[in-house]
């Protein structure tokens, strides 16, 4: 899809806003509205559509840090088109999660749930980063919640669905250690310190 550099489009909204106003002062109104109507185009768009697009695409690319001074550049969040909001907060919410701000990213999650997902798609990649948030907070059960969650959506990206496996075989995994723990301790009942097993009582 076509996009505007950001600071082309910058550039654009202050010469069309500014020189349209001046002109129309020093040559009267005559054309220079097509001016002022291009600038509020291009306004509109900018606090509309943001930078989330061009902050995705770095993001795709690796590049971190570009894709957050890119995403910092969209100054009105709140007034985004709802999809274009929603992926705001995924954005924000995936680049604090790369940082290790586990709590910062729960954050911006939680606010991308709270509205309109395009997909099911979507929907599931974030509650699968939820899942596996709480899965670094060691809180499996909160984990295991938000991935049964995440399962009972439509899920079509293949790349998703592998890792919708990957993630349901490490909570297997978890369930099953738990399950040896519990066997080891039932065991380790039997067991005196240093090692000793204990001696049945003969009757």
């Amino acid at each position: 899809m076509f996009t505007i550099n950001i600071y082309l489009k910058f550039a654009i909204i202050f010469l069309c806003l500014v020189g349209g106003i001046v002109l129309s002062f020093v040559l009267g109104i005559g054309y220079t509205w097509i001016f002022i109507i291009i600038g509020l185009l291009f306004l509109a768009s900018y606090l509309l559509l943001g930078t989330v697009q061009s902050a995705s695409e770095m993001l795709q690319k690796m590049d971190f840090e570009g894709a957050e001074n890119r995403l910092n550049l969209t100054y009105f969040p709140k007034l985004l088109y709802v999809t274009n909001r929603a992926f705001y907060y995924i954005l924000k919410g995936s680049l604090a999660a790369q940082k290790k701000d586990n709590n910062a990213a729960e954050l911006y999650f939680n606010q991308a749930l709270a509205l309109d997902l395009p997909s099911d798609n979507e929907k599931g990649m974030v509650l699968l980063q939820m899942s596996g948030i709480q899965a670094q907070k060691n809180n499996w059960t909160g984990a295991k919640n938000y991935f049964y969650q995440a399962k009972k959506l439509k899920i079509t990206e293949p790349q998703l669905k592998e890792q919708f496996k990957q993630f349901e075989t490490a909570i297997e995994n978890r369930g099953q250690m738990k399950v040896a723990q519990t066997m080891g301790m039932k065991t380790g009942q039997m067991m005196m310190p240093g090692g000793k097993r204990r001696r049945p009582k003969m009757k």
